[in-house]
């Protein structure tokens, strides 16, 4: 299981997607164990197509 620091969710108003580096995205073509901080810039929400400044860490105010 990540540390709730590794883990991303999507903050956009009907989606609260969460990024899990253990699982990557299947959709976005990402391989299990791709960090948040790893993804490309160019990555969007599976559920939503939000951008990753959507995303907030669970552990915290800093982002990856």
């Amino acid at each position: 299981m990540p540390k709730p620091d590794e883990m991303f969710q999507c903050q956009t108003v009907n989606c609260g997607y969460f990024y899990n580096p253990e699982k990557g995205d299947r959709k976005g073509k990402v391989e299990k164990g791709v960090g948040f901080d790893q993804l490309p810039e160019e990555w969007k929400c599976p559920v939503c197509g939000a951008s990753k400044k959507a995303f907030r860490p669970l552990g915290g105010e800093t982002s990856g």
